[in-house]
């Protein structure tokens, strides 16, 4: 986007990078069954084609960002589900690898795709609906053990970014930042929030000011969360770390952590974008239950949008 002004004289929204949807939903739509341990990293292993599509299909639909099938992928995870250590390490990586292969065959849609390394919290790989509750009472040292890893073969994978998302809890990310800005590598983050509080419970500006201080970090904000609470998160995000702000909402309802699927939620009212831009959100997506079609719809409102 190029920022400028409309024919009525009012200020256009400045640039935002556009990001995917909820990469579950996309495969869904394609018929894809995720309703395992392992989710949508299942698929890594069984259908990486409809990953490779999913991620065709939303930077079609006008997405600067493929989010890796990773969120949920841990070596925990697949040794779990019958893999050996190899393998596990292998399937890690062919998140990243897919979605950089697919970035590079799109190169030509626009300048200036990326591909962001999903990071799921522990809460994540328990299935159990934990990363939207957080305080599972691990130790920083349980939990480094656990993300280290991990990240690790992530980085080693070669993606452009990390999308560290949906963290509940701010002694999570404390371990997080501390690994992020040991391996250098360029990070958003962004928490599941519940009004003016993490899912944990934790205020807003506690949870913000853990982020502050990293120099891995280049945009903090909020996902998974009902975008009547995104304009405090981003608000407060802003303010609290002077960081780019980054939002993806997921379509409200209700988590089913046993059917692995949400009650029926909304779609984005567009009449929000220009207050989350107003307050610093420079990186804008969706979540669980947006497909590429609510990209698209995402990305033409935000180019027909002005500053409130």
């Amino acid at each position: 986007m190029t920022p400028g002004v409309s024919a009525s004289g009012a200020e256009r929204l400045p640039p935002v990078t556009i990001l995917d949807g909820g990469l579950s939903t996309a495969l869904e739509q394609q018929g894809a069954v995720v309703d395992g341990a392992l989710w949508t990293a299942r698929l890594l292993a069984d259908e990486p084609e409809r990953i490779a599509r999913a991620h065709r299909d939303f930077f079609a639909a006008g997405a600067d960002v493929a989010t890796t099938a990773t969120y949920q992928a841990s070596e925990r995870g697949f040794l779990a589900a019958g893999f050996d250590d190899d393998q596990a390490r292998a399937l890690i990586r062919r998140g990243v690898t897919i979605a950089c292969e697919v970035r590079d065959e799109v190169a030509s849609l626009r300048p200036g795709l990326r591909v962001a390394a999903s990071v799921g919290p522990y809460g994540a790989v328990l299935g159990d609906g934990s990363e939207y509750r957080g305080g599972y009472g691990l130790s920083a040292a349980r939990l480094r053990d656990f993300h280290a890893p991990r990240l690790e073969l992530l980085a080693e994978a070669g993606p452009d970014l990390f999308a560290v998302e949906t963290i509940p809890d701010v002694e999570e990310a404390v371990v997080l930042v501390a690994l992020l800005d040991d391996l250098g590598l360029p990070a958003w983050f962004s928490y599941s929030v519940r009004g003016t509080a993490t899912c944990a419970g934790q205020p807003l500006a506690d949870a913000y000011a853990a982020l502050a201080d990293s120099s891995a970090l280049i945009a903090a904000g909020v996902n998974c969360s009902d975008q009547a609470d995104v304009l405090g998160a981003i608000t407060t995000s802003v303010q609290v770390t002077g960081l780019p702000g980054v939002a993806y909402p997921n379509r409200g309802g209700v988590w089913d952590s046993v059917a692995k699927s949400w009650s029926q939620g909304h779609t984005v009212d567009h009449a929000l974008i220009g207050g989350w831009v107003a307050a610093g959100a420079r990186y804008l997506g969706g979540c669980c239950g947006y497909g590429p079609a609510d990209i698209t719809g995402l990305a033409k409102a935000l180019g027909d949008s002005v500053l409130p």
